[in-house]
């Protein structure tokens, strides 16, 4: 799954902004460490990144910016899913 390391690459980018609120990052950083489990499933891993990803665009007190990337992040990570299917 090169493309899953490239997402997470990016993720992993985002977290380390630290232009981003703490508790956005923590959700960010759940989301990367949700996909490098190699005790679950990729469509689980998928899914719940996604999920935990979409929470973190939500917060109010994110910037533009920054929500711009996670729902970039999002698309990347349906586009894998709907390859898993």
């Amino acid at each position: 799954m090169d493309k899953l390391d490239d997402v997470i690459e990016f993720i992993q980018e985002l977290s380390e902004d630290r232009r981003v609120p703490r508790n956005i990052r923590a959700l960010i950083q759940e989301a990367v460490d949700t996909l490098t489990d190699e005790k679950q499933t990729a469509t689980v891993k998928l899914s719940t990144a996604t999920s935990l990803l979409d929470e973190a665009s939500n917060d109010p007190n994110i910037p533009s910016h920054t929500r711009t990337q996670i729902w970039n992040i999002v698309s990347m990570l349906e586009s894998l899913q709907s390859e898993q299917d």
